[in-house]
């Protein structure tokens, strides 16, 4: 062993005359590592939000979507075999996005209608996964007649009269402000609507309730409805066209990838985005929110830095003497300097080290035993998600090991700055 560790080890171990030296060395471990635990449970957290949200918007929304700028696409199938042809594609399949009025006779609310494919939405959307009560195929139970009807009131009489009403998906928010549940009906009004003699007049429809489904997200369960795609296209009267084309990718982080290549292949006037850039301002608050809290909790560990750089100046001003001797007895000033910097390491260190094991053991209780619990009027979950990312525990740990390192280099110059001829002449 060195003798510059061996004299570290013995500084910071050894009972000193003056114990409030001590008490604040263990001040100093304690800040770094309550600013290490905290900084890696709030990391958690906040990872374990955005992988939480990545998750539900991707159960709802696909991770690639091709659009026209027409403002739909009549080749949508030759486009979807296209796609599909791109390596790292999935899936594909057509819909309809258009927004509607829904009303159930006790209460009306504006909403997006999406026209899906049953056959094959399920294998780019995870909406049957999110189903509460029925199930894609119940959208084509219903053929869809295309004759209007004037109000929403008639619910029993239509039932009675046309069983085969076109069948509609509601989110449970949506469903319970309107007042209904499987198997109602609620008519829908669009504004294109039909051209008369009087003029364009808005086309109403009446639809049967065949499922509803809850993603987490208060935007998508508070205004999405569901139809079939053969429905959808009939009430708007727009032909056989649809409004783009939706892409599964294996790897939602290649998306942008694939996209770009997808841009290549595709010409004017079919447009390409890719999920990161549907919710580029959403994920980019976040990201930018945990840089924030990385900055503001790492004053914690810079605090306890203070620490170290009083605690080990005090033991300069204590060990006079003995920094003396041993420049007295050959030691170098490098050697004097390198026993201060390795104690304040070894501070830095040990209380790492011990922020490190509360951080797991706090991120392993909030995961298991989920004993916070948020409101779910506020929040879309109920408990705490927590995501551990070995980067961010690299990052936090040389960060903390770092900024402990930098505070021991002015008290350890100070001591190797030190005359062992004046700090001798009054013993």
């Amino acid at each position: 062993m060195q003798f510059e560790l061996f004299i570290s080890l013995r500084y910071l171990l050894a009972k000193r005359r003056q114990a409030f030296i001590s008490l604040i060395t263990l001040i100093s471990m304690a800040g770094v590592a309550l600013g290490v635990t905290a900084l890696i449970v709030v990391l958690a957290v906040m990872n374990g939000f955005q992988e939480d949200l990545r998750e539900r918007i991707l159960g709802v929304t696909s991770h690639v979507v091709v659009g026209s700028y027409q403002g739909a696409i009549a080749n949508y199938r030759e486009v979807s075999e296209q796609v599909q042809e791109e390596a790292g594609v999935e899936a594909a399949t057509p819909f309809i996005y258009t927004q509607v009025m829904i009303s159930s006779g006790q209460a009306s609310s504006g909403a997006i209608l999406r026209g899906i494919d049953p056959a094959t939405a399920g294998a780019v959307i995870r909406l049957d996964s999110n189903l509460t009560a029925g199930t894609l195929d119940d959208l084509n139970t219903a053929a869809g007649t295309t004759g209007t009807t004037g109000t929403a009131g008639a619910a029993g009489a239509a039932d009675a009269e046309d069983p085969a009403r076109p069948g509609l998906i509601l989110g449970v928010e949506l469903a319970n402000r309107l007042g209904v549940a499987v198997n109602g009906w609620v008519t829908l009004i669009t504004p294109g609507g039909r051209i008369t003699p009087l003029g364009r007049m808005p086309k109403n429809q009446m639809f049967r309730i065949v499922g509803l489904f809850k993603s987490g997200m208060y935007e998508y369960d508070n205004t999405l409805a569901y139809t079939s795609l053969q429905t959808a296209q009939k009430f708007l009267g727009g032909g056989d066209t649809a409004t783009g084309v939706e892409l599964r990718v294996t790897d939602i982080y290649s998306a942008s990838s694939i996209s770009e290549r997808l841009r290549q292949r595709l010409t004017f006037p079919l447009w390409v985005r890719d999920w990161v850039q549907m919710n580029h301002n959403l994920f980019s608050a976040l990201k930018l929110e945990k840089v924030v809290m990385f900055i503001i909790l790492t004053l914690i560990v810079l605090v306890a830095a203070f620490n170290i750089v009083s605690s080990l100046i005090m033991l300069v001003m204590e060990k006079t003497r003995d920094i003396a001797i041993l420049k007295a007895m050959g030691a170098t000033t490098a050697s004097i300097r390198k026993i201060f910097v390795l104690e304040g390491l070894m501070i830095g260190i040990v209380g790492t080290a011990l922020g490190l094991l509360g951080g797991f053991g706090l991120c392993t209780l909030l995961k298991n035993y989920q004993f916070i619990e948020l409101p779910r009027d506020v929040y879309y979950i109920s408990t705490l998600p927590v995501h551990l990312q070995p980067l961010d525990v690299v990052v936090i740990a040389i960060s903390a090991v770092t900024i402990c390192l930098i505070a021991t280099v002015y008290p350890s110059f100070q001591a190797a700055r030190l005359n062992p001829v004046e700090a001798l002449r009054y013993e």
